[in-house]
């Protein structure tokens, strides 16, 4: 038990499972996150030895004074409750991969239907499980898609071993796009057509997270720092989503309210609408995505072009930051801030991130920001970086 218990905890180290030590290629590949999360799974065969160790207590005769089982028995029960449940979960919810991109960054972009029945709310995350890669291994990754989008998406960048090997199953049945696609390799499926065969996904969730609540204020501010900002996508989204609902719903009470007669009629249709609209209280969000790569904006540039379109009455505020660039009004950085101005003023697209929302360079201005923002009540600020696992 303890040896088995030293090799676990020795490649969880981040010198092991982070591939930082200079090891040759025949020792690498027993190293690195796939080794420290198989290695763990060595607690079956100690808790087993452990359980083998109490029975066989010399001391003891009688069977209920050997009461190792016991205090294993409820930590095991919720652990096998919960693999069970995962995998039920995910056998009930098939899915079909709809669109794959591989985008510059490293970051494969994979989209799938959505499972009847399958009810998230942006800022939420879910699970992901790919047999080709690993039958086992199972990774959490926020949804960029929206809850009133038709498909669920999921943004992953390449960080690790299982990410490694997911973007290059999925690099193998990509081609480069056509013109006017996005991405370095992508494969859609068509109805009908010639599709590629993409290898099977199983998703478990959704599961919640602190920035699903961001409904219940006024003024939202959203920080993204790279790869971190794929929650504050989908919430960008279902902003827009729920602002046009309850502006179609504000046209139909004014319209039902004039063709109603009479006063109960008139006063049940009014508290219908008011509790449709009762959990949605944001009015104005303001959105910085800060990033170091240019090739960075190709992640969502799809998703940014259609909130700008979609977004009629400016209640998002986008602001896409490149801090590779030196900030803005440094003589370095003077012509291209130039170039970018002019082109953006007669196309409306962006020169440098692509898009129809104009780029800065260097850092935001924290201070400024808040100053700007310091005559607004209920903030939440929801900020979301790469730091976290994302595996």
């Amino acid at each position: 038990m303890v040896v088995l218990m030293a090799i676990a905890f020795t490649l969880a180290t981040p010198w092991f499972r982070r591939n930082r030590l200079n090891l040759p290629k025949t020792l690498k590949k027993i190293t690195g996150f796939n080794a420290f999360w198989y290695s763990h799974h060595l607690f079956v065969i100690v808790y087993t030895l452990l359980i083998v160790h109490g029975i066989k207590l010399y001391l003891t005769k009688k069977w209920y004074q050997k009461t190792t089982w016991m205090y294993l028995a409820v930590p095991v029960s919720l652990y096998a409750c919960e693999r069970l449940i995962r995998a039920l979960r995910s056998s009930i919810k098939p899915v079909k991969i709809l669109k794959v991109a591989v985008y510059p960054g490293n970051v494969l972009a994979l989209h799938m239907s959505k499972p009847q029945g399958f009810r998230y709310k942006s800022g939420q995350y879910m699970f992901v499980n790919c047999a080709a890669v690993s039958p086992f291994e199972w990774h959490p990754f926020s949804i960029t898609s929206a809850p009133g989008d038709d498909e669920l998406s999921v943004h992953i960048r390449t960080l690790g071993d299982w990410t490694r090997q997911l973007k290059t199953v999925f690099s193998e049945v990509c081609k480069p796009p056509p013109a006017g696609k996005s991405g370095l390799l992508r494969a859609d499926f068509m109805q009908g057509g010639n599709n590629p065969s993409f290898p099977k996904i199983l998703i478990d969730g959704p599961y919640g997270a602190p920035a699903q609540d961001y409904k219940k204020y006024d003024v939202v501010l959203l920080v993204g720092l790279g790869i971190g900002a794929t929650p504050m996508v989908s919430i960008v989204k279902d902003i827009i989503h729920n602002i046009k609902m309850k502006e179609n719903e504000e046209q139909d009470s004014t319209v039902e309210t004039a063709l109603e007669s009479g006063r109960a009629n008139q006063s049940s249709h009014n508290n219908k609408i008011k509790s449709n609209r009762s959990g949605f209280k944001t009015r104005k969000a303001y959105y910085y995505w800060v990033t170091r790569e240019q090739g960075s904006f190709e992640w969502f540039k799809g998703i940014m072009n259609e909130v700008a379109e979609m977004d009629e009455n400016a209640m998002i505020e986008l602001h896409n930051y490149c801090t590779s660039v030196y900030e803005e009004g440094d003589a370095r950085s003077a012509l291209i801030a130039m170039l970018q101005s002019l082109h953006h003023a007669k196309n409306g697209v962006d020169v440098v991130s692509g898009t129809r929302v104009k780029s800065h360079f260097a850092k935001p201005n924290w201070r400024q920001v808040y100053k700007r923002l310091h005559s607004t009540t209920q903030i939440p600020e929801l900020v979301s970086s790469p730091t976290r696992p994302h595996l």
